[in-house]
């Protein structure tokens, strides 16, 4: 990932961080038609975030351990 997306992967990790999202909201605030601007996937890939299954909700991203470590290592809440 190039560091000029670093911010971003922080800004959408927080934005989870702050409660898990349903899949869908996360598809609709995060998409994007730049190739170059993969924020969420970035995240995915970097096992910063993940999909899981919630009963009642379906399926979620919610942040990983690894994400909420970045997110303090960065001075970001976690």
């Amino acid at each position: 990932m190039s560091e000029t997306a670093d911010p971003l992967v922080l800004d959408f990790v927080e934005w989870i961080a702050r409660e898990p999202r349903a899949y869908a909201e996360v598809i609709a605030t995060w998409k994007t038609s730049c190739p170059r601007l993969t924020i969420w996937e970035d995240a995915a890939d970097r096992g910063l975030v993940a999909r899981e299954t919630v009963a009642g909700r379906g399926l979620v991203i919610a942040v990983t351990e690894s994400g909420a470590t970045l997110l303090r290592a960065s001075g970001r809440t976690a």
